[in-house]
């Protein structure tokens, strides 16, 4: 099938988007963030011990700045997108996530991959995301020995601070 130049650029723009995305939150860039979703943005990874289910840019916001603050390190990449274009302003795109998760006040350390499900739809002529989801593929979960110093953190400096923090506990369930 032959792609047209404004097909490809969707492609690219899509890519981009996602690539942002994980970048953003493992920088807790607030700003960049901020207009990545649609307002009705739909939510929900499943996890090998959690579920996260939310709805509306405002809740994913939230949970993201809480998410990634500043007792944690992360990193996030997005590999391997198929993406399909459904109409001239829709799309869906599948990812294979790799990411390292560590809750330094706890001295754990999730590493897992995932696999994303990914809706898009174009709004004032920016693609934003309007629904986003995973399923773990493997989780392992273990905790740092005592030796093991944390050299560099972003978001020790960026994320936000205990005191700035709310409650975002109805948003996870966690399982037994």
């Amino acid at each position: 099938m032959a792609y047209t130049l404004q097909q490809l650029s969707d492609f690219e723009d899509i890519r981009t988007l996602k690539h942002r995305y994980f970048r953003a939150i493992d920088t807790a860039d607030m700003a960049l963030l901020t207009d990545m979703f649609t307002d009705d943005i739909a939510v929900e990874y499943r996890g090998g011990g959690y579920k996260v289910k939310l709805e509306g840019r405002e809740n994913m916001l939230v949970f993201l700045a809480n998410s990634f603050n500043s007792d944690c390190a992360a990193m996030h990449q997005g590999h391997q997108p198929e993406i399909t274009l459904t109409g001239d302003d829709t799309a869906e795109g599948i990812w294979y996530l790799e990411d390292i998760f560590v809750n330094v006040a706890h001295r754990t350390r999730t590493h897992g991959t995932a696999i994303y499900r990914d809706q898009y739809r174009r709004v004032d002529g920016k693609w934003k995301l309007a629904r986003t989801e995973y399923d773990r593929v493997i989780e392992f979960v273990d905790t740092f020995p005592a030796d093991v110093e944390i050299k560099s953190n972003m978001l020790a400096k960026q994320g936000l601070k205990p005191a700035d923090r709310t409650d975002i506990s109805n948003m996870i369930s966690w399982a037994a």
